[in-house]
């Protein structure tokens, strides 16, 4: 098996081998699918109070008083007595078809999915066309993945954490998250999320020693322990390519968290890293290589493939039905000759017609002709 490629520590000379979990196959149909249920159990349930508008009284006058027979408030004395009640149709009542509580708000998933969307958002992290595809400001950034030294992990100043960030390259996408706040639109504002603002770094650390304190309070920042990472920071909206800067703790210890393809992970039991079917996606390489093409069948020249003939309806193709019938083409000859007969015989019966008729028109001229 090929060794993985190494990744340089910033501001060290370590060089880190990639675990595996970056070479993940990389399934946004499954990212997306196993991100809309994992959102949805954040929702808190709403509805319509159950007795709203069927507090009244009300009872129906029933038929023979020449009005509908809805619901009517009883008593007296007021204006309110005698209207329509409980109806979704009447002023006051409920309404129809109302939320409820009891509604299905919560989605589970199945627990190898949401495993399978973590690594395929860790391999897409590491892929600088994917994390610039969805909008992340990563020009000064010098690789991929981004592993810093672990004395991050004991930063206790927002300064120190805004000075490294900067000496990384990693400062622009802040900026940028930074001055994409503004209002939302719509009610959202009045229940308290009032802002809007873009996703921009996220630090991955193995252990907090001030870290979090550092890095809470930056526009767009969010903070992950690499034992509990989370789909929806790693693919937020559903979209993979999550700027993601790793303390080197963190890095190594993917290997634990995740294993790899032929060793389990020693958090998750009995759980490997998902392989790609196609070592190679180079198919037209393999297909064309002469390995290949030496164990290959040469081509069969002139070969008819019967099987594959467009069938014909011989009743409507009249060469196919010669073929199943020679005798088919005399038959039809036979029939156009008989059709045509009557029709010469038509003809000349025409023709005689003419001709006497032309006949006793000359003799009747000169008859005429003889008696002047």
């Amino acid at each position: 098996m090929a060794s993985r490629p190494t990744v340089t520590v910033q501001g060290t000379k370590t060089a880190l081998k990639m675990p595996a979990v970056f070479v993940a196959p990389i399934r946004a149909d499954l990212v997306q699918f196993v991100h809309t249920n994992m959102a949805k159990n954040r929702r808190q349930a709403y509805g319509v109070f159950q007795r709203a508008g069927m507090g009244h009284s009300a009872e129906s006058w029933g038929t023979g008083r020449a009005v509908s027979r809805i619901p009517r408030v009883s008593g007296g004395g007021t204006s309110r007595a005698g209207q329509g009640a409980f109806g979704n149709m009447c002023r006051s009542g409920r309404m129809f078809n109302p939320n409820v509580v009891h509604r299905r708000w919560h989605r589970h998933v199945n627990t190898n999915q949401k495993r399978y969307a973590v690594c395929s958002a860790l391999a897409a992290s590491a892929l600088p066309g994917l994390v610039m595809a969805r909008g992340h400001v990563v020009s000064k950034v010098p690789e991929f993945p981004l592993v810093v030294d672990n004395k991050v992990e004991s930063i206790t100043k927002t300064k120190e954490a805004v000075a490294l960030l900067k000496s990384v390259g990693a400062y622009d996408d802040c900026e940028k998250a930074k001055n994409s706040k503004q209002l939302r639109c719509g009610v959202g504002k009045m229940r308290n999320r009032r802002y809007t603002i873009r996703r921009g770094p996220l630090v991955v650390f193995a252990n907090d020693n001030g870290l979090t304190r550092a890095f809470r309070n930056l526009p767009g920042v969010d903070l992950a322990s690499v034992d509990r990472l989370n789909l929806l920071q790693l693919a937020p909206g559903g979209h993979l390519g999550r700027f993601i800067v790793w303390t080197a703790d963190a890095f190594k210890h993917c290997n634990q968290v995740f294993g790899s393809t032929y060793r389990e992970s020693t958090h998750k039991a009995g759980y490997k890293v998902p392989q790609n079917i196609m070592t190679n996606s180079d198919l037209t390489r393999i297909i064309n290589s002469d390995e290949v093409q030496g164990k290959l069948r040469p081509t069969k020249a002139n070969r008819t493939r019967i099987h594959n003939r467009q069938k014909k309806n011989p009743l409507k193709n009249f060469g196919v039905m010669v073929r199943l019938n020679p005798y088919a083409q005399v038959l039809k000859r036979a029939r156009i000759l008989a059709l045509k007969k009557p029709a010469k015989r038509v003809a000349a019966a025409k023709v005689k017609a003419a001709n006497k008729k032309h006949a006793l028109t000359k003799k009747a001229n000169f008859k005429r002709l003889n008696s002047d």
